[in-house]
Order: C-alpha cells, then structure tokens, then sequence
C-alpha cells in the first residue's frame, strides 16, 4: 500500500528577540511570508543569528539602526564578524513606551526601573522630570524587564516596555507616551543565509561593510568617493573598532541603489579594489519604498554605452 504524501510545504522559522510583546516582534508581524509560521523568541542578536548560520531558523529580525540613537552596534558587530549572512528585507517600527509595575503599585512608590539601556535613554528626560531619583536596572530586553516584575525574579518597582505588553500581561499602567522623542523610529533588518539578492524595484538599498587598508589622510574619503563618484547616495555610514589595534576601523554603509544597478555594481568594484575586506551584506527593498532618484548621466545605458565605447576601442573598431 503506497503511503499518502503530504503535500503541505514545511513550516519556516523565524528567530526575533523576545519574549512576544517586543518591537522586534511586531517588526516580523511585517513580513508577510513570515505569517502562520514558527516564530522562535530567543535572547538577543548573536543567538538570533547563530540560529540562522546552524540551520535553526530561516531567517532572524534584529533591530539594526534607531533614529534616535542611531546604528546597533551590537547587531553591526554580529553581522561584520558571522559569515553567511544576507539582509533580504527592512521593515520600521515607530518606539513608544509605556511605564509599567505589578498590579497595585503607585507610580510615587517606584524608585528602581528595570530597562533595556537603549529604551532607558530614550526615556530619560520623561524619567528625570517625572522621577528624578529613581534608579536604572538594566535588562536584557523590555518585555524580559516587564515579565521579571510578575516572575519575581527582579528587584524593581517598573519597567519601561513597549505598549504591546499589556495585550500579554497582567500589569498596572503607570505612564503612557514616555518617551522623549515622539517621531522615535527602528529600523529592522530580515537577515537570511547567503542567497541571490531579490530583484530590484527601483526603490532598494545595499548594505556593506568595508575596511580601509590604512591609516593616511584621506582614506575615508577614498572610500566615500566609489560612491560619490557614481551619484549613489549614503544614509547610513558608521565606524565600528575592528578590535585588533587602537584605530583600526570598519565602515557600516547603507547605499541607496541595488546590486544589479550598473552604478552600485561598478561603485562596489570600486570598494573591492580599494579595501582589504569587503563584505556585502544584501540588496533589499527599502521599508520606505521610496524610489531612488539619480542623475541622468548615472543612468544603467549610460554605464554600458561607455563599456561598449572602450570594447570598441580595444578591439580596433572605427569611432562612429
């Protein structure tokens, strides 16, 4: 007797920080390929990618950027020293907080917050205004600060959290809206094993990470010039301490273009001849889709009309 197949396709997984409640949580709520799969919480950026490089998880969502406090560092660390890693999608995720504490607490008795560090300074000035004396206990995440209060497991009177913990726990709201900065924004990143780049949209960004080949006057300005040169914008460019010797540094780029754009493929030529170490991270959608705007004269026919011009010239053909 022939056994029936199943013809269901496999369930992917996903790795995000967790525990449910988290802005990394609601960024992968973004992705539509990601709905009614396996969502894998775990504790922070290195375990979330770990699982992707070992075959544990398909893909993982980390926080890579914040409008307020700008690049990850511990992400762009993560991604600069994990080989086999592709960036295949960003999505943003507007920061609120609220101020939370187990049921019954005033907000007058609260005197030690736990918080993630990036999320307490977010929230400082709120905090110093509101509880000038209160103290910092620093989390690993949020929500894991939320969830130690009702545990038990942690000594403070609140936590800051996302306001989406409430839907999960049974917790006393004690502030709304507390944090300093009411356009805060993160920017996430949906990080894959390496595979082919999606196809470009017209509106992507590319993202590497590039090592200078020494220390002189003007060497990032050699960097910057592959792109500058070929009308491709920069919006993000950070340094990051490659950590073998004091001031030795890696570049984080974000490009506005795609890898199969003529200009961004001849720019990261550039790069590559230029640098020791190069390593592309992906071309992606960019979570805005705002389409990138160029000059004519770094149109695609423009960069092959000139490549036809020199193999012309090379082969012995006469000027037209």
């Amino acid at each position: 007797m022939t056994p029936e197949h199943d013809d269901q396709p496999a369930r992917r997984t996903y790795s995000y920080l967790g525990p449910a409640g988290t802005f990394t949580e609601a960024a992968l709520a973004q992705v539509p390929e990601a709905r009614d799969q396996i969502w894998r919480s775990v504790r922070n950026v290195g375990e979330a990618l770990a699982d992707v490089v070992d075959g544990r998880s398909d893909a993982a969502m980390i926080a890579i950027e914040n409008s307020v406090d700008g690049g990850v560092s511990t992400a762009q660390d993560a991604l600069a020293t994990m080989p086999g890693l592709r960036i295949v999608g960003e999505y943003l995720v507007p920061v609120n907080f609220v101020l939370v504490a187990r049921p019954g607490t005033r907000i007058e008795d609260v005197s030690l917050i736990a918080a993630h560090p990036v999320a307490y300074a977010q929230c400082l000035q709120w905090l110093l205004k509101t509880l000038p004396e209160h103290a910092h206990l620093p989390a690993a995440s949020n929500v894991a600060a939320a969830v130690g209060l009702i545990d038990g497991v942690s000594d403070a009177d609140a936590a800051i959290a996302p306001p989406g913990i409430l839907e999960h726990h049974d917790l006393e709201l004690l502030a709304s809206d507390i944090g300093d900065n009411e356009h805060a924004v993160t920017r996430f990143v949906l990080v894959s094993r390496t595979v082919a780049p999606p196809s470009p949209t017209g509106a992507d960004k590319t993202s590497l990470i590039a090592e200078l080949p020494d220390d002189h006057p003007g060497a990032l300005l050699e960097l910057l010039e592959q792109f500058s040169t070929r009308g491709i914008n920069l919006s993000l460019i950070e340094s990051r301490p490659i950590g073998d010797a004091l001031g030795r540094y890696r570049f984080v780029i974000d490009a506005d273009g795609h890898v199969a754009d003529e200009r961004m493929a001849d720019a990261l030529m550039g790069v590559r001849r230029f640098s020791p170490k190069v390593l592309f991270l992906g071309s992606y959608p960019r979570a805005d889709r705002a389409i990138v705007r160029y000059p004519q004269r770094y149109s695609d026919d423009v960069f092959v009309e000139a490549r036809d011009w020199l193999r012309a010239l090379i082969s012995g053909e006469p000027e037209a």
